[in-house]
């Protein structure tokens, strides 16, 4: 199946491209980076805010009216109440900060409260995901499915853990154990939007983290989803997700991921 690019993904495409090329500058040159500490390990960064301000730029040219939904701007309400943006200029804004190139702009369209739409660009493997509802998707051309293991003990997962004085440590860690001990291990990469579409792509067997928000998941969660996978909440709900916590896999894995992330969860209370 050839990779299907609507105009509305295009256009998308062409704003992720356009707002990397400083980002990639920026990621060489990481000493000259103007860098500000919001609040303890959230940093924010001229790069940051100069991305979003290039994506929010680039999208009103070719969708004027749309919303958005942004890490850095928030919320932006469009003439068209019917479609929003939803964006994160970095998603791995400490990766990009120590060089480690893992880390990526995430774009995803919402229709009349639909996730319809997801492209997640690492800028410096130049390796774009996209996917369109009812359309699959796709690692630049080619198509991707989600992995197709059945047992989890040759599973590799991917998982977010909290830092500093953020809470839900306890139960990360809980977690992280349970699976561990029955798993062929678990990765910490630190970009939850890259952790999605590696699950898409069948490069990891599933991904779980709380505390995140939408703008780190909602591309992925199409792209999940188009893969053949399932993205839920920590409930079992694939429905009005809010992006805060998900749980993803294939259909095989995925009840029992989440049977045993659960246990843990009621252990660590």
């Amino acid at each position: 199946m050839a990779a299907y690019i609507s105009p509305v993904m295009n256009v998308i495409m062409a704003a992720a491209r356009k707002a990397a090329r400083p980002l990639v500058r920026d990621f060489g040159e990481l000493e000259n980076l103007q860098i500000s500490q919001k609040t303890p390990g959230d940093f924010v960064t001229h790069a940051d805010k100069r991305t979003e301000r290039i994506l929010i730029e680039e999208l009103s040219k070719a969708r004027p009216g749309y919303g958005f939904l942004g890490e850095e701007g928030g919320v932006i309400e469009g003439k068209d109440r019917t479609h929003r943006f939803i964006i994160d200029p970095i998603d791995g804004t400490s990766n990009f900060m120590h060089g480690i190139p893992q880390f990526a702009i995430s774009i995803a369209l919402e229709r009349e409260g639909q996730l319809v739409a997801g492209m997640i660009y690492n800028p410096v493997t130049d390796e774009m995901f996209h996917g369109e509802k009812g359309s699959g998707a796709f690692l630049n051309t080619r198509r991707l499915r989600v992995a197709a293991r059945k047992e989890l003990a040759p599973c590799i997962f991917a998982t977010g853990l909290p830092f500093l004085t953020r809470p839900g440590q306890a139960r990360a860690l809980a977690e992280a154990g349970a699976i561990m001990a029955v798993s062929g291990g678990i990765r910490r990469f630190g970009s939850a939007s890259l952790d999605l579409a590696w699950t898409a792509a069948g490069r990891v067997d599933g991904f779980w983290e709380h505390g995140i928000n939408l703008w780190d998941t909602a591309a992925g969660i199409v792209l999940v989803r188009e893969a053949g996978g399932i993205v839920s909440d920590f409930e079992g709900r694939t429905d009005g997700l809010k992006g805060d916590a998900v749980v993803c896999a294939n259909e095989h894995l995925h009840p029992q991921l989440l049977k045993l992330l659960k246990a843990a969860g009621r252990d660590a209370a």
